[in-house]
């Protein structure tokens, strides 16, 4: 085991990708101490290039920027107290100008100046409108002996060159599994944009660089008299944030001569004694790729190993130890942490809240408030007394389970748990408390994502400054105009969590969300619990899949006391007649019956409150009362509230024609809506009223049509209520009392609203017709395209203020179309328009902007047949495309790529008969047939295959996968073999990572899919030889024994004889993990280590290649024979 104080270089890098370069440019590795301090957390590689033993570490994942870098140099220094220099290599954005001309690719290496230390610290300073650039200082300048070697090898490079070039292909035909990654990228690729062109969704090749005005002409490099890369030495900007702005990166170039821009610097060099060096793989802008990450951290990788060359052991061994200076990296983390939250001003802590309302936009207070508002005072107290609570309190990483019947007060009682957490912890700031109230209604927003995404919010939000785990997590996708997986979100709530001593999360009425994303959520927490101090807290209805995620934690019932239930009567009982008032003897009866008959529900108990306001004297009371005394005495308590539920609805019919229309109108809205409406969107759509056979269709809003709150709330006889958290009432959301009257409701739809999906998806039609909206979409001309988008969305916000339902018509009329399955003419006037379809789809953008974003591309090229593609409307397709105005090739292409994203197989296929190619691509350029089969939509992929779309068709996306790749990937066997059946090229590879579709499915390790293709692919000969070869070398690379015998199994005579047999022999011996059993099932099988031609001759292999083999194969019969 090597003596960690035999190490005196550190070298730090940020990304793995960095990492990957540094250790390709050892000369030894060695191995890994086994006595690395228990609190360092840093991973670390050793090894040693020349006479320096060398210390390579990296940044953990997800952690970026100043303060991380310092406390990883932190971990260093402790548990290699030796190290006398540091440094930091890898990628950086590069500020090209006049004066320099920097390329992708090239190195700049941070040299100090009589003004500056190399390294400018730009986040730290201000920006005074009308002046130049102020700061608050440049830091340190690398120790002496750095400096002087950077000296001696520039000289040197002027003179002679470099061999940088030359020595990244020495480490890549080695490595040649890095090549696509880290090999350099054809300088066609290297854009430099106008610092006024900014980055619109796509890849820049396609989507920026079409119009050659938009990029800076540069002459080419002269082979024979310039380095290329070239090396450029100056000054580097550091600061905690991407720079990705052209306009401050070239106004920082002009300033302060800076020539790159990074994130890890600052941290370290002002008491780190270290070099920065960094390889150019974007220009800090908004065009940024990974395309060029692989080959600039080589670069940067290649100089550094050149420069330790040129130090002397003796020079490093007279420096001090880092380690003595340890205090001072300590004082400067903390510094960096202080001052970022002295200076921070109004605009970043608005950029904060934009950070998290992008994380999630549940406004999770709004309901809570409104469940407090609810809450009769005094209830609950037996929960919060319980032991069962008093033990989930006391004890960390624990779950309590609160099962209830239908309106036993289940949510009520999760807020008053949550307002007993946030009393209990109101002075500790360590505590964490995060909750969530699931609604049957609220289905599409509660997936586990949102879900975890939504307390991840909440747990942020408790902290001065939002955590830099939360802030890279939002930069690494706003860049990718991608949205935050399942995973991503998991990391970064366990991160956050660990910020808090304790962490409590509640989580009410689980039986609301969908059986599959419930157990996604509640899997990921039990991972989370086991990593963090977490606390779960939940409800839900008694059903046994939920049971039995909390099988062996504590449990307790919820029932609704009689007690409670009397206290609930008592508190609302002013709601009834005056006469009721004046009667206390009535009063009493109306407590005492009602709790003795409601079997433990809430619920039960405000419906029979509601069913007595109507009464007109004692006796019609008394006579309810006896009802309801009768009711409770039936042993099904489900039927007893649908008995109550029967009860209200004929109390609804019984009422005056204009209320009875009123209260089904209304009811009929609230069941069938989308999403919840709030009070203003609920009157208006109630006050679209036509005549479609007199022609009486209106052209403008009404707003003496607009029926009041009030009157709507009381005609439906209790069943309604309003959110009270907010003193806006017509922002109010109107809903259901619970979620069994929507059940209700549900089963008597048909009788009692037939047709009223269609006249939904009318009604919002002619509102989406209003004259108003001729105009159509916004479009704002401005050279900024932030300033444009701003100014945009103002004016789409004012025509949403101005007009409450047109929101949530111009997302959802489409589904009420689609669920009707009919036509409607007043619809087919509305799509004819396409001033007004584009101001739709303008809407529709804005307001689901992660679901609209691939089928409205566009809104201005958006047409009646996009979107009736995008709801999956059939019928209304059909009778568009019988109009031959509709019929345009563009028009097909968006409409089918719409159908496809959906997975709405019949609408495909009626988009291909009337001639939408198969062919045509999505986003970022996936074929139809790739999109298909990543989403699972077999149908949909063996319609596309019927009208001819081709199997093999690329991806334009990084990855350069087919379907068939994707399929294997999601472990798809039917769309697998059904590909294969119809011509999948089955050894195209990934053009990233040269991925195959074997590589593929021995790395899940799935044996079905590796039989399958086994079985599937058979013939012609030579073809099902050459893939049986593919899944060999698969195995062997991978390690993998039961997919080589896989193999023989199928072909116990596949031929290993010659080169091949011979390269899968070295490559198993090579492989660190040397798999004994592929080693011997390979020498069994034929496979020789000496290389002979077809004439049994032995083949001239290079000296350096013939020593190789030879220490391998000593190696090899040694293993073997010990064995």
């Amino acid at each position: 085991m090597p003596n960690r104080n035999d190490y005196t270089i550190g070298w730090i890098c940020a990304l793995s990708t960095e990492q990957i370069a540094a250790e390709e440019f050892l000369d030894e590795e060695h191995q890994a101490p086994d006595d690395i301090p228990p609190t360092d957390s840093n991973h670390y590689t050793l090894g040693s290039i020349g006479k320096h033993n060398i210390v390579i570490t990296v940044l953990p994942r997800d952690e970026y920027g100043i303060a991380s870098a310092a406390n990883v140099a932190t971990n260093l220094l402790r548990s290699f107290p030796n190290i006398r220099i540091g440094l930091l290599v890898g990628i950086g954005g590069g500020a090209p100008s006049e004066k320099h001309d920097i390329r992708l690719g090239d190195v700049v290496v941070s040299a100090a100046s009589a003004n500056d230390g190399g390294v400018f610290q730009y986040d730290f300073g201000k920006t005074i409108q009308g002046e130049s650039f102020q700061n608050t200082g440049f830091l340190n300048m690398p120790p002496t002996v750095l400096r002087t070697a950077v000296s001696s090898l520039r000289t040197q490079h002027k003179r002679k060159g470099h061999r940088l070039k030359e020595d990244i292909d020495s480490v890549l035909k080695k490595n040649k599994r890095l090549r696509r990654e880290f090999g350099r990228p054809p300088a066609h690729s290297d854009r430099l944009f106008r610092p006024d062109v900014i980055h619109n969704p796509g890849e820049c090749a396609s989507a920026c660089a079409q119009d050659e005005s938009s990029l800076i002409r540069r002459r080419e490099r002269i082979e024979d008299e310039e380095d290329d890369p070239a090396i450029h030495y100056g000054l580097i900007a550091s600061a905690n944030q991407l720079m990705k702005d052209a306009s401050i990166r070239d106004k920082l170039s002009a300033e302060k001569d800076v020539l790159c821009f990074e994130m890890e610097a600052a941290g370290l060099v002002n008491h780190f004694p270290c070099l920065v060096i960094r390889g150019i793989c974007d220009y800090s802008d908004s065009h940024k790729n990974k395309e060029w990450q692989g080959y600039a951290a080589m670069t940067a990788a290649a100089y550094a190993k050149d420069l330790i060359r040129q130090l002397h052991p003796s020079k490093i061994e007279a420096e001090q130890r880092l380690s003595e200076v340890l205090d001072k990296v300590l004082d400067t983390t903390m510094g960096i942490k202080t001052n970022v939250q002295d200076i921070r001003s109004q605009l970043q802590s608005e950029e904060d809240c934009k950070i998290l309302e992008w994380l999630s936009e549940s406004d999770y207070s709004r309901h809570h408030n409104d469940n407090i508002y609810r809450r009769q005072e005094g209830t609950g107290q037996w929960l919060l007394n319980s032991k069962e609570y008093q033990d989930w309190l006391s004890t960390s990483k624990q779950k309590l389970f609160c099962p209830g019947i239908p309106g036993a007060g289940k949510t009520i009682l999760t807020a008053i748990v949550i307002d007993n957490l946030h009393t209990r912890s109101l002075d500790d700031s360590t505590v964490g408390i995060a909750y969530h109230y699931c609604n049957f209604k609220r289905q599409d927003e509660q997936t586990a994502a949102r879900l975890m995404a939504s307390l991840l919010k909440q747990l942020c939000s408790y902290q001065r400054s939002l955590p830099d785990v939360v802030k890279a997590v939002h930069k690494k996708h706003t860049v990718n105009q991608t949205r935050p997986s399942l995973e991503d979100i998991s990391i970064t709530l366990q991160s956050v969590a660990g910020i808090y001593s304790r962490v409590f999360i509640a989580i009410d009425a689980l039986d609301e969300c969908q059986p599959k994303e419930r157990s996604l959520f509640l899997s990921k927490f039990s991972d989370l619990q086991v990593k963090a101090e977490i606390n779960i807290f939940a409800t839900s209805r008694p059903i046994l899949e939920i049971e039995k995620l909390f099988n062996g934690c504590q449990s307790i019932d919820i029932v609704a006391s009689p007690d409670d239930i009397y206290k609930y009567v008592d508190g609302h009982i002013s709601q009834l007649s005056d006469f009721v008032q004046h009667n206390p003897e009535l009063q009493e009866q109306i407590k005492t019956e009602i709790s003795a008959s409601v079997q433990g529900m809430f619920l039960l108990a405000q419906l029979y409150l509601s069913s007595l306001e109507d009464k007109i004297s004692p006796k019609e009371i008394r006579q309810a009362l006896e009802r309801i005394k009768l009711q409770g005495q039936k042993d099904q308590k489900f039927e007893i509230l649908h008995d109550a539920y029967d009860d209200t609805v004929e109390r609804i019919k019984s009422q005056k024609n204009g209320f009875r229309r009123l209260a089904e109108k209304t009811l009929s809205w609230i069941n069938h809506a989308k999403r919840q409406l709030t009070v203003i969107e609920l009157q208006h759509a109630l006050a679209v009223d036509f005549e479609m056979d007199n022609g009486n269709i209106p052209r403008e809003f009404d707003d003496e049509s607009k029926p009041g709150i009030d009157l709507i709330v009381s005609v439906c006889c209790g069943l309604l209520t309003t959110d009270q958290d907010t003193a806006d009432e017509e922002s109010r959301v109107i809903r259901l009392v619970h979620y069994t009257a929507q059940e209700y409701l549900s089963q008597i739809r048909e009788k009692w609203f037939p047709g009223a999906e269609m006249k939904m998806a009318d009604v919002c039609a002619v509102y989406l017709s209003f004259d108003v909206f001729e105009s159509g979409a916004f479009k704002c001309e401005n050279r900024s395209y932030y300033r444009q988008r701003e100014e945009e969305i103002k004016m789409i916000d004012k025509r949403l203020h101005s007009n409450p339902f047109y929101a949530y018509a111009s997302i959802n009329w489409g589904h009420h179309a689609r669920e009707s399955n009919t036509s409607s003419q007043i619809i087919l006037n509305f799509l004819a328009d396409n001033n007004k379809v584009q101001a739709a789809a303008q809407v529709m953008l804005e307001g689901d902007f992660d679901r609209f974003m691939y089928l409205i591309p566009n809104n201005e090229d958006t047409t009646g047949l996009s979107l009736t593609s995008i709801f999956g409307a059939v019928k209304l397709t059909q009778d568009l495309l019988d109009k031959p105005t509709t019929r345009f090739e563009d028009d097909l292409d968006m409409a089918i790529r719409g159908a496809v994203l959906q997975g709405y197989t019949s609408l495909v296929e009626l988009l291909l008969e009337n001639g939408a190619d198969p062919d045509t691509t999505i986003g970022a350029g996936s074929p139809l047939i790739t999109v298909a089969t990543a989403d699972g939509y077999v149908d949909v992929v063996r319609t596309l295959l019927r009208y001819g779309a081709d199997p093999n068709k690329r991806s334009r996306s990084s990855d350069n996968w087919t379907a068939l790749l994707e399929a294997v990937r999601n472990d798809d066997l039917t769309i697998t073999e059904l590909l294969l059946e119809n011509g999948a090229n089955y050894t195209l590879q990934s053009y990233s990572l040269g991925t195959t579709v074997t590589d593929e499915a021995i790395r899940q390790d799935n044996k079905r899919m590796a039989r399958l293709l086994l079985d599937k692919i058979t013939h012609p000969m030579e073809k099902a030889t050459q893939f049986k070869r593919m899944m060999l070398s698969s195995a062997v690379t991978r390690q993998k024994i039961e997919f080589a015998q896989m193999v023989f199994e199928k072909d116990p005579g596949l031929d290993l004889k010659g080169d091949y047999g011979t390269e899968l022999l070295f490559r198993a011996i090579e492989d660190d993990r040397r798999n004994r059993h592929i080693i011997e099932l390979l020498l069994e099988k034929g496979a020789s280590p000496n290389v002979k031609g077809s004439d049994g001759t032995e083949q001239p292999l290079s000296e350096e290649e013939v020593k190789k083999r030879e220490c391998l194969v000593r190696e090899l019969d040694l293993r073997l024979n010990s064995a």
